[in-house]
C-alpha cells in the first residue's frame, strides 16, 4: 500500500483507546476501507507494545519472542499515518466536549470514539490474594514476572482450570514446577466440554504430571513473614504447599472508562451496544471483549471481536453491512499439548437433540456430535483428536453426507477416508475468526487468479487468525488449482520438481548411488548448476543410505559425498547439544543389559566427567563429551559389545519393551525377546523420519506400544500389530493393523510396513501424518501390506532382507579407519590438542561442560547451564 495523503485540518478524528487483538484488526478494516486516508487516527495503548498474539501468549515459554507474538506488520502505522501512543492508556472521557485524556496528560478531541479495552482477569476475594508470588495470566508482563520469580521455586497453582487456566499451568510445567490446578466446577473447561469431554481431558492431563483438584475453591493464601506464598487452604478443608499462584479464574469486561463517563452498561458488566457496535452515545462504539452486544453476550474470543471491529469500519466507511447479531463460539486449541474443540450447541441443549459419541479413555480420546431430530448436525465436542473440526463445524447446521456415527469413528474403525473439504457447500465459513467462506477461498483462486497458499490467505485474511483452518484451507486451494487445470507444484523442494517418494523410486530404479548424480540427471534446470539445498540433500542422503545394500553402495554415511548431505547430527554419529557438547547414546536391545556392560558405562561417565540420564527408551544416555573424546569413548564402548543406538539419525532409536512373561505374572508373551529381536533387526534403518517401537507382554500395555510408530501387544494367541502411532508434537496413538500374529507373520508384515512408509513418506513426515495424508489411509495400507494389492510385498522384504544383511554398525567402522577419524578434532589447525577453551564445572553433583570460549586469560569461566539436549530418547 503507499503512504496516506496528509490529512486536512478539517479532518475527522478518530480515538482508538486499546490496542489489542481486536483493536489491530479494527485499524486494518479501516485501512481496507481507505477511512485512514481521510480520517485522523490517534490510538492510545495500555501496554508498551503493540498488538501482540494473545491467543499464543504461552508459545512465549516455547522460545518464542514477545516481538515473534507481534500482529502489527513492520511500517503498517507509517503507512497509513496513525498516531500510536504506547504505555499511554485514556483515563478520562469528556463525551459533552468530545476528548480523551491519557496518562500522560495528553488531551485528544475526537469526532468517533472506540473503546477495545478489553477486559480484566477476575482474581476471586481470596484472603492472601496480594502476597508476594501471586499473580495474573494476562499480558507479556505478566509472564515475565512469572518466569522471575518462578527461578529457584518448587511448586506452582493455577486457580481456574479454563482456557487459560490449562496455558498457565502448562507454562508452570515447563519452567519445571510441580504444578496443580485448581477448578471450583466439577470438570475442566466447563464452558467448552461436557463431562464425558472434562473426563478425558483431565486423565490426559493428570498423565502429563499435573495434580488436578476440581469440584473445589481457594479459601486463603497463608504466607512466610516476608509477605511471600506458602500455602493455599482449599473449600474442601485440604491444602496445597505452594510457592506461586496464578489467578486464571476467567474474566470481566473493562468498562471502567465508560461507567465514568456516564455510558450504558450492563447488570454484570459490559458496555451495552446495538447491532452497530455504537453504546448510547452514538459517537462512541464499543468492540470485543469490553461489550454488551445486541443479543445480551459479552463475547470472550478472538473471532466475535473482528466482527464487531469490522462492523464499526463498515458503519465509518459508510459500507452497508447487516450489523453484529452474534457470533460463532466454536473454539479449537491445542492446552499442555491435547487437543479441544467445541462447536455449535456442543452441550445439546436443543429439545428432541441425540447424542453421538465415541470414547477411547486409555487413548485420551473423546468425540460426541449433537444431533437434531431430523438428523441435523447442531454441534459436538472433540478432546484428544480434532483433527475432523475443520469438516464438522462447516458442517453445523446442515444434514451431513454421511451417517453421524462415520463422522466419530478413527480411521480404520468406518470413517470415510472421502469426506473432505469438498463435501462443504460454498457457504460454509472455514475460516471463523474472518468470517471467511468456503466460496471466498474458491473465488481467491479462480478469479483473484491466488496459485499459492499464502496468497489466499493475504487475499481473504484465512488461515490468518488461530490457524485451525490452515489444513483445510490448503486442501481446498490445492482442490481449486487442480480443478482450475492449474499444476499444482509437490516438488520437494526448488531443486526438484519430484515428491521424496517419486525421487526414492527413480534412486532404486535406476540405481543411482550419488545426489550429484540425482541432480544432474532429474534436477530442475536451474538447479543442475548448483550444489543443492538444506532439503533436498539431507533427504537424498537418507533415500541413498536406505537402498544402499541394495544399490551396492557404500552404507557408511561419511564416505564421500555422502558426508556432505547429512543433517549436523551425523557429520558427527552423535545428538549435539544446546550447549556445543555431543552425546554418546549407545544401544541396549529391548532394555535388556548385562552388569558388566553396567559397570563399562559407569566407568566411562566417570572418567570423562558425563551426565548421565537414563531415558523412557530403556536406555542410557551419556551427555557432555567434546568432539575429540567421542571415537575414544566409543572404542572403550564398541570393546565391550555396544554399538551405535543411531539416536542422531533418522533411523530406527529404540524397541522399547515391558518384562513379559519371564517375569510378570500378567505376561503372556515373551515380550523382552521379541524387542531385542525386532531392534537388532531394524537398526540402522535410516527413514524419512525417526522411528520408535515397542512391545508389550499382555494388554496392559506398560511399554506403552500404542504411542510408538509400530507398537507390538502381546494376546494369549500371539502377537497384534499397532502402527502409525506417535508421542511427539502431535501425539497419536497407533491404529490395529493386524492380529493374533505369529512371530514370523509378525515380523513380516512389520518388514512390508516400514519399508513401505520409507518408500511413499514425504521427507520429515512421521508414520503418524504419513498414515493420515497417504489416500485411503489405513485400509489402503492394509491392502497394500497384508493383503499384498499393489504385488510388492515380495519387493518391499526383498529389500528390508538387503538392509538386514548389510547392516554395519557405523561407530565401528568409523574408530578401526584412521581416515574417517580425521574428522573428530575439535580444531582442524590443532587436531592433536584437545580444545583449551573447554571448562568443566560440578553442577547437580555432575560434572558439566562450559563451551565459553575465552579471548584471554583473565576472562572468567561463567558457570554451566543446566543441560538440556535434542530429544536421543
Amino acid at each position: 500500500m503507499t503512504k496516506s495523503a496528509p490529512k486536512t485540518e478539517t479532518a475527522p478524528t478518530i480515538v482508538l483507546v486499546g490496542h489489542g487483538m481486536v483493536g489491530q484488526r479494527f485499524l486494518e478494516a479501516l485501512a481496507d476501507r481507505g477511512v485512514t486516508t481521510r480520517a485522523r487516527v490517534v490510538v492510545l495503548c495500555e501496554e508498551p507494545r503493540p498488538a501482540y498474539d494473545r491467543v499464543q501468549l504461552t508459545s512465549y515459554f516455547s522460545g518464542r519472542t514477545p516481538d515473534d507474538l507481534s500482529m502489527v506488520e513492520d511500517g503498517f502505522m507509517e503507512r497509513h499515518g496513525i498516531e500510536l501512543h504506547l504505555g499511554d492508556p485514556a483515563e478520562a472521557i469528556d463525551r459533552e466536549a468530545r476528548t480523551v485524556t491519557a496518562r500522560s496528560g495528553l488531551t485528544v478531541t475526537y469526532d468517533t470514539l472506540v473503546l477495545a479495552t478489553g477486559s480484566y482477569p477476575f482474581v476471586p476475594p481470596v484472603p492472601g490474594k496480594d502476597s508476594e508470588g501471586c499473580f495474573v495470566y494476562r499480558t507479556v508482563e505478566d509472564l515475565l514476572a512469572i518466569e522471575e520469580y518462578a527461578k529457584d521455586r518448587a511448586t506452582g497453582t493455577v486457580v481456574g482450570g479454563g482456557l487459560l487456566g490449562l496455558e498457565a499451568a502448562g507454562a508452570l510445567k515447563g519452567l519445571g514446577l510441580t504444578t496443580h490446578i485448581v477448578e471450583f466446577n466439577e470438570r475442566l473447561m466447563a464452558l467448552q466440554v461436557d463431562q464425558g469431554g472434562g473426563a478425558a481431558l483431565r486423565r490426559t492431563v493428570e498423565d502429563m504430571g499435573l495434580i488436578v483438584h476440581t469440584g473445589v475453591g481457594g479459601k486463603e493464601i497463608t504466607a512466610d513473614s516476608n509477605g511471600a506464598v506458602t500455602a493455599m487452604a482449599l473449600s474442601d478443608g485440604s491444602s496445597i504447599d505452594t510457592d506461586l499462584v496464578i489467578f486464571s479464574a476467567g474474566v470481566r469486561p473493562r468498562d471502567q472508562l465508560a461507567r465514568d463517563c456516564g455510558l450504558d452498561v450492563g447488570e454484570r458488566g459490559g458496555i451495552a451496544v446495538d447491532e452497530r457496535c455504537r453504546t448510547s452515545d452514538p459517537a462512541v462504539y464499543a468492540i470485543g471483549e469490553c461489550a454488551l452486544t445486541a443479543d445480551g453476550k459479552v463475547y470472550g474470543l478472538v473471532a466475535p471481536g473482528y466482527e464487531m471491529a469490522q462492523t464499526v469500519a463498515d458503519d465509518l466507511a459508510a459500507v452497508a453491512c447487516e450489523g453484529f447479531t452474534g457470533a460463532d463460539t466454536s473454539t479449537k486449541l491445542k492446552l499442555l499439548g491435547v487437543d479441544v474443540a467445541s462447536f455449535g450447541d456442543a452441550h445439546g441443549t436443543a429439545d428432541g437433540c441425540l447424542d453421538v459419541v465415541y470414547s477411547d479413555s486409555r487413548a485420551g480420546v473423546y468425540k460426541k456430535l449433537v444431533i437434531g431430530a431430523d438428523g441435523e448436525l447442531l454441534g459436538g465436542v472433540l478432546v484428544g483428536d480434532a483433527d475432523s473440526y475443520g469438516m464438522l463445524r462447516p458442517l453445523t447446521g446442515s444434514v451431513p453426507p454421511v451417517a453421524p456415527e462415520q463422522l466419530v469413528l478413527p480411521a480404520g474403525l468406518g470413517a470415510p477416508a472421502a469426506l473432505g473439504p469438498s463435501a462443504l457447500p460454498d457457504e460454509a465459513v472455514i475460516c471463523s475468526c474472518h468470517n471467511v467462506t468456503k466460496g471466498s477461498i474458491r473465488s481467491a483462486v479462480t478469479e483473484h487468479e491466488c496459485t499459492t497458499v499464502p496468497e489466499v490467505k493475504k487475499c481473504t485474511k484465512a488461515g490468518t487468525g488461530c490457524g485451525s483452518c490452515v489444513k483445510t484451507l490448503t486442501t481446498l486451494v490445492n482442490d481449486e488449482l487442480e480443478a482450475s487445470g492449474i499444476s499444482v507444484d509437490k516438488g520437494l523442494c526448488g531443486c526438484f520438481a519430484y515428491t521424496r517418494a517419486e525421487l526414492y523410486e527413480i534412486v532404486r530404479t535406476l540405481r543411482i548411488t550419488t545426489y550429484a548424480q540425482l541432480l544432474d540427471s532429474h534436477g530442475r534446470e536451474e538447479a543442475r548448476s548448483g550444489d543443492g539445498c538444506e532439503v533436498c540433500k539431507p533427504a537424498v542422503g537418507s533415500i541413498i543410505a536406505s537402498l544402499a545394500p541394495t544399490l551396492g553402495a557404500s552404507g557408511y554415511v561419511l564416505d564421500g559425498e555422502q558426508a556432505a548431505l547429512q543433517d549436523t547430527n551425523d557429520h558427527f554419529l552423535a545428538n549435539l547439544q544446546r550447549n556445543g557438547s555431543y552425546s554418546i547414546v549407545p544401544r541396549i536391545p529391548g532394555g535388556e543389559i548385562t552388569p558388566e556392560k553396567l559397570i563399562v558405562i559407569g566407568e566411562i561417565a566417570r572418567d570423562f566427567g558425563l551426565y548421565t540420564k537414563i531415558t523412557g527408551g530403556q536406555r542410557i544416555d551419556l551427555f557432555g563429551a567434546r568432539v575429540d573424546q567421542l571415537p575414544v569413548i566409543w572404542s572403550k564402548l564398541v570393546d565391550a559389545g555396544f554399538e551405535s543406538g543411531h539416536a542422531y539419525g533418522k533411523a530406527l532409536r529404540t524397541v522399547k519393551s515391558c518384562v513379559g512373561q519371564t517375569w510378570c505374572r500378567y505376561g503372556v508373551q515373551d515380550s523382552v525377546r521379541m524387542a531385542i529381536d525386532l531392534e537388532l533387526r531394524y537398526r540402522g534403518l535410516r527413514s524419512p523420519h525417526k522411528l520408535k517401537s515397542a512391545v508389550s507382554g499382555c494388554a496392559r500395555e506398560c511399554a506403552e506400544a500404542r504411542g510408538k510408530d509400530f507398537g507390538i501387544i502381546a494376546t494369549s494367541n500371539g502377537w497384534n500389530l499397532y502402527v502409525g502411532g506417535n508421542g511427539g508434537a502431535e501425539p497419536r496413538h497407533a491404529d490395529l493393523l493386524a492380529q493374533d500374529l505369529d512371530d514370523e507373520g509378525l515380523i513380516r508384515l512389520i518388514d512390508r510396513f516400514l519399508m513401505f512408509y520409507i518408500r511413499t513418506a514425504d521427507r520429515l513426515e512421521r508414520t503418524s501424518a504419513w498414515l493420515e495424508r497417504i489416500e485411503g489411509g489405513l485400509d489402503h495400507v492394509r491392502d497394500v501390506v497384508v493383503h499384498d494389492s499393489l504385488g510388492l510385498c515380495a519387493e518391499l522384504e526383498a529389500l528390508m532382507a538387503d538392509h538386514v544383511a548389510g547392516y554395519r554398525d557405523e561407530w565401528a567402522e568409523t574408530i578401526n579407519d584412521p581416515e574417517r577419524l580425521r574428522r573428530f578434532v575439535s580444531f582442524v589447525n590443532a587436531p592433536e590438542s584437545p580444545d583449551p577453551t573447554v571448562a568443566f564445572v560440578p553442577e547437580r553433583d555432575q560434572v558439566k561442560p562450559d563451551l565459553t570460549l575465552l579471548s584471554g586469560p583473565n576472562i572468567p569461566v561463567r558457570t554451566a547451564r543446566t543441560l538440556e539436549g535434542t530429544s536421543s530418547r
